[in-house]
This record gives C-alpha cells, structure tokens and sequence, in this order.
C-alpha cells in the first residue's frame, strides 16, 4: 500500500476502537493473514461472526451467485430466501415468528417494542425491563439502556427510562426487581462482553417462571451464545427452557450483516404493517447466505464438533489453572470459554498476537476465546502450547500483584 491504512484512519475516522497495530489481509479456515504475509490462527472469528472460519467454500459460492443476480430489493417485496430462513430459524429455535433487522442492537430494540406491545395489547400499562448487571445488548439508546455495565452507560445519561437491573444469578434480587410495570425480563444464557458468566438452572427456570407469573415476557438474548457456540442451536436449550423472544445476529449472515428477533405466535403476531421496519434487514444477499450457513451447520455436523473440541479446550485450559496461580477461573461452555486472570489481560493479547495467535481482552482481565466453530484439536493444543509458554514467563507474587 502506498499509505498507511492506519493514518487515514487515524485522521479521518472517529476514534472509537482502540485497535491493535495488525492489518489483516485475508483468511482462509481458522487462519487470517495480514499485509505482510504473517499467519495468525484465529481464535476471536470476528468476535463470533465467522462461525464457519474464513472463506467456506459453500458460503462463498451463495456470495457469489447471489450477488451476481440481486444484492438488494427492499422489503416492499418479497424475495426467494427471507420466507424460507425464517422458516429454518423458527424450526431450530421453537419460536414461531421472525423479524429480520441489521444487528444484534436493532433485534434488542426491537424485542423491547414487541414486548411493551405485548404488554399494551393486554390492557396493561407496562413498560419496564428487567435486565441484569453486568450485561451487554448493545449502544444505541435502548440497548444501551438495558446494558447493566456503568462504563457504556454513564457518557451518555440520562438514557431510557423503564430500565432496572437484577444481579446475575441471584434469584431473590431478581424476584425483588418485578413489579406489577414489568413488561420483559431480560437475560443472557451465557454473558459474553461482561466476561463469559453462565447463568444457573435455578436462575433461568426462575427468570421464566417469575416473567409468567407477572404476566411479562422473558427475552433471551442469544446474539454472541446462539447458532451453535455452545453446541446447541440456541444456549437457552440446555436449560430445557423456552423463551418468548429470542435474539441472535453475529453468525447469522456468514460473515454478512443479519439479525433477527423471534417470538412465539401470539406475541410475534402483534406486529401490523407500519409498526416497524428495516431498510435493509432480510435481503436477498444476507439471507441466501444465511440459508448456507445453516445448511452448513447441519450437513458438517459443526455442533457436534462444538461439543467435542469445545470439552477438549475447556480440559485444557483447567489443566493450566491447576498450573497458575493466577489463573482465578475458567469459565464457559462449548466454544465460549474464558480464562479470568487475577492480573490485566490486554498484555498477553499483544504477547499472542507476536507468536501468531488471536485472542481477546474483555472486563480487564478475563481472556475470551470465540474460535470458528469448525476449530480442531490441533489448534487448541497450539494455542494452549503459546498460552503455557506465554504464562511461564509471567511474574507473579502470591499477593496478587505481577512484579
């Protein structure tokens, strides 16, 4: 290149990501390779976007002959892939109704009007969510709102009103925060920007039973958990609970930006032409590449391996705890793991990033790692080989503080 991407980005993008000093190129599987041909195994996957890895064949041809016919056509008319996806969706979820928006933001503020419609529709003058602390649902005003984490929140207040926040795993709190305004509960099965925390049994069926029981709805939100991460199609399935309003985006477009909201019948049905909208959720490209993507899923048998190597990872990375002290806790399941350090983490991505590796810092000291969900063994065992090397060298003093 004859400039550097990063000063024309530095003076004319706003600064909002704190990016590391890696230009990346192009990929291919579980492997990416930046501008000066260095190759880095990829265990972040576009922060759970690229389920697949990079380049999938299959997804590439639907790319390709989708794009050659028609990229976008509005949703004043139909197309051949959105009725069908939605179908595909509603048959591996539970749910009954989809809408199709942009993101894993917009499906939040979506769910949030479908629910104090649901609410409006039943004669109730409820308008309030419970959410939890130290969630995450996105940052534009209503996702923003429902996030528990006072860092996202506190440069942009006052912010909707309505919101209140129970603590994670706690059922009692959670109980003392519904009122009779409470119009939605909700929770992330496994919260992933917050640092990789899975909710209890007894939590999830309490946070079903109490949104019943108050006549509310229970919104899980699967956008960074869902389509596979942990194994299963959704991650409220392993709690053998069924939601009312299920989110999920990240993976869905095969690397193409698609979200989409899901709602039982009587809840999903409410919605009447005008009420919402997207310019460009559920177009023909997204969608069509969506239906592969789930093809994918089924046909190469990727949950199973989720499962497989996901428990394989997970041994590993506990081998390693019982070997540093430092090492507070592993946390996750499947392929949403996480080690939380009792020292910042930020240091070892930049560390791994030098050895050839990709991985990620959230909530200062956890390390979160969302490889593709096709990764193998042999990459695990590479990576924990680099994580072993890395954390031998690490002072460490008892009292918690690296020298």
């Amino acid at each position: 290149m004859k400039k550097d991407v990063r000063e024309i980005e530095k003076k004319f993008l706003m600064q909002t990501y704190a990016r590391f000093p890696l230009i990346l190129e192009r990929g291919k599987g579980c492997w990416v390779w930046d501008t000066k041909g260095k190759k880095y195994l990829d265990f972040v996957s576009g922060l759970g976007v690229n389920a697949l890895g990079h380049s999938h064949p299959r997804i590439l041809k639907a790319l390709r002959e989708q794009a050659g016919k028609v990229i976008h056509v509005s949703n004043l008319y139909y197309h051949p892939y959105q009725g069908p996806l939605a179908a595909a969706l509603a048959k591996i979820t539970g749910m009954d109704r989809v809408f199709f928006c942009n993101s894993g933001t917009e499906a939040v503020e979506g769910a949030i009007k479908l629910a104090r419609l649901y609410a409006s529709r039943r004669g109730k003058k409820k308008f309030e969510v419970v959410a939890l602390k130290n969630s995450f649902h996105g940052r534009t005003f209503g996702a923003l709102s429902a996030t528990g984490q006072e860092k996202y929140r506190k440069e942009f207040e006052p912010l909707v009103p309505g919101f209140r926040f129970a603590r994670y795993n706690d059922v009692e709190h959670l109980e003392s925060c519904i009122t009779e305004n409470t119009c939605a509960v909700l929770v992330e099965p496994i919260q992933g920007e917050g640092g990789i925390f899975e909710m209890s049994q007894e939590f999830m069926e309490a946070a079903a039973s109490l949104a019943r029981r108050n006549h509310a709805v229970l919104i899980c939100d699967e956008i960074q958990c869902g389509l596979g991460r942990t194994g299963d199609y959704l991650a409220s399935k392993h709690y053998r609970v069924r939601p009312d309003i299920v989110l999920l985006a990240k993976p869905l477009g095969g690397g193409l930006p698609l979200g989409a909201f899901l709602a039982r019948e009587e809840i999903g049905a409410l919605f009447q032409p005008g009420m919402h909208g997207s310019t460009f959720g559920g177009g023909p490209l997204a969608c069509r590449v969506a239906l592969e993507f789930l093809a994918v899923l089924e046909k190469e048998k990727v949950l199973k391996n989720v499962r497989k190597t996901g428990e394989y990872f997970r041994r590993r990375l506990l081998e390693m705890a019982a070997k540093y002290p430092f090492i507070r806790e592993v946390r996750g399941r499947g392929l949403m793991l996480a080690i939380d350090l009792a020292i910042p983490s930020r240091p070892f991505v930049q560390m791994a990033m030098d050895r050839g590796f990709i991985i990620n810092s959230t909530h200062d000291t956890v390390l979160r790692f969302l490889p593709p969900l096709i990764v193998e063994k042999k990459h695990v065992d590479a990576l924990c080989k680099m994580l072993d090397e890395i954390f031998a060298n690490t002072p460490w003093e008892p009292a918690g503080k690296s020298v």
